[in-house]
C-alpha cells in the first residue's frame, strides 16, 4: 500500500533531535509557557517574516483569538471562501459573527479574488482567506479591496507553512496569519498545535493574553480569556521539523511538476499553479466526474486516497440555515475532488506508481 501520508517514517527522519530536546524538557520539569515556546515562536515569526508569533492549542484556537482579539462580535460580518474545511467557518460563528460565503476560483481552488467586494455590506467586519490546498491566495488584491473598505484581513494558514506570495511568506500578507500544527501538515507536531503571526504589536498582546485566561500576569485578568497554549513538548516538536519544512516543500513541488508532466487522462483534472513558489502542496487534489470510482480504482490498486472535502460548508447539518441555498461551484469542487499521495518522504518508484495508475484509469 502506497499511503497517502507516511508520518511514521516522516517523523523518523528527526528522531534523534526530537529525542535530545524531549530530553531537555524532561529535566527541566516545565511543561508550559516555558523555553521551548518561546524559541519556536521566535523563530517561527523570523521564518514568516513577522514581528510576533503567540503559539496556541490549535489551529481553530488561532483563527478564533484572531477575531476575538480584534473586537469583532455578533451583527460583524466575515468574509470567508465557501469551499473551505469547517474550522475557518467555526472560527467565525464561534465569535457570534456572520459568515459570508464567497465562491472560488475553479483554477486555484482559492476564493475569488474578484467576488469579494459584491459581498461587502455596512456590517462586514473583514475578511479571512484560505490558502486552501497550500496555494498562496493573491493577496494584493484581497488587501487592495479591504483597504478600501476600511476592513480587516485574515490568513487561515493552516495548510500553507512556507508558501510565498510576492516575496511574503503566508501569515506575514495580512492583519494576523493563523496556523495548525496538526500532524498531517506539513509543519506538523504530535499532537494539535497552532500559532497566531502578526507585525500588529497590540494585537499580539492581547492574543496573547487571552489565550493565557486572558492574562499577562497569574491572577490577573484582563479580559475574559480561554485556555490555549502550545505546549512545550508540541513547540519543541515544530521547532526541529522548522529547519527542514523549506526542503521538505521543494521535495513536495517537484513530486507535484512530475504528477502535472506525466499525469495525461481526459477523465482527470489536475491542479494548477501560477506561480510555484505560492505553493507548498499540502495536498494534491485531483477532480474527477467518476470520483467515486477512481478512489476504488487507486484502492485497489494499493494507492490510498483522501477527499478534501466530501461535504461543503453549506451543507453541513451544523449550518442547516444555508443547507437551501447554492454555491454551484464549491459544490462540483466537493463533489469531484480527490487527493493522491503527497509527502517529502514519497520515493521515486512510488510516485511512478501513482502516475502510471491514473494514466491507466478509464473512466
Amino acid at each position: 500500500m502506497i499511503k497517502f501520508l507516511d508520518l511514521e517514517k516522516i517523523n523518523n527522519r528527526y528522531r534523534t533531535e526530537l529525542e535530545d530536546r524531549f530530553k531537555v524538557i524532561l529535566d527541566k520539569g516545565w511543561y508550559l509557557q516555558g523555553n521551548e515556546n518561546k524559541i519556536f515562536s521566535e523563530n517561527f515569526a523570523s521564518y514568516c517574516g513577522t514581528q510576533h508569533c503567540v503559539g496556541v492549542a490549535n489551529g481553530l484556537d488561532a483563527l478564533t483569538l484572531l477575531i476575538k482579539a480584534s473586537g469583532f462580535g455578533p451583527g460583524d460580518e466575515i468574509i470567508v471562501p465557501s469551499n473551505t474545511y469547517i474550522a475557518t467557518i467555526l472560527a467565525i460563528s464561534n465569535n457570534g459573527c456572520t459568515p459570508v460565503l464567497v465562491e472560488p476560483d475553479m483554477d486555484t481552488y482559492n476564493i475569488d479574488v474578484n467576488k469579494i467586494e459584491e459581498k461587502i455590506t455596512s456590517k462586514t467586519k473583514a475578511i479571512m482567506v484560505v490558502h486552501l490546498y497550500g496555494y498562496a491566495v493573491a493577496m494584493d488584491k484581497v488587501n487592495e479591496v479591504a483597504k478600501r473598505h476600511n476592513l480587516k484581513v485574515f490568513e487561515d494558514c493552516a495548510q500553507a507553512h512556507g508558501a510565498i506570495y510576492n516575496g511574503k511568506r503566508v501569515g506575514n500578507l495580512s492583519d494576523g496569519g493563523a496556523f495548525s500544527f496538526y500532524p498531517g501538515k506539513n509543519l506538523g507536531c504530535f499532537g494539535d498545535g497552532g500559532a497566531v503571526t502578526t507585525n500588529d504589536k497590540d494585537l499580539y498582546e492581547k492574543i496573547k493574553a487571552i489565550a493565557n485566561y486572558g492574562s499577562h500576569v497569574k491572577y490577573q485578568n484582563l479580559y475574559k480569556g480561554v485556555n490555549s497554549r502550545l505546549d512545550e513538548m508540541q513547540a519543541a516538536v515544530v521547532d526541529v521539523k522548522l529547519k527542514y519544512l523549506d526542503a521538505d516543500n521543494q521535495k513536495r513541488r517537484e513530486i507535484s511538476k512530475y504528477y502535472r508532466d506525466n499525469i495525461k487522462n481526459e477523465h482527470i483534472i489536475l491542479p494548477k499553479a501560477y506561480a510555484e513558489e505560492a505553493h507548498v502542496w499540502h495536498v494534491f487534489a485531483i477532480r474527477s466526474e467518476s470520483r467515486d470510482k477512481l478512489q476504488q480504482y487507486l484502492t485497489d490498486k494499493g494507492i490510498q486516497t483522501l477527499i478534501h472535502y466530501p461535504i461543503p460548508p453549506h451543507k453541513q447539518q451544523a449550518y442547516s440555515e444555508w443547507n437551501h441555498e447554492s454555491y454551484p461551484l464549491s459544490e462540483k469542487i466537493h463533489s469531484t475532488i480527490l487527493s493522491v499521495p503527497m509527502s517529502p518522504v514519497l520515493t521515486d518508484d512510488e510516485v511512478e506508481t501513482v502516475v502510471k495508475a491514473l494514466n491507466d484509469y478509464q473512466g
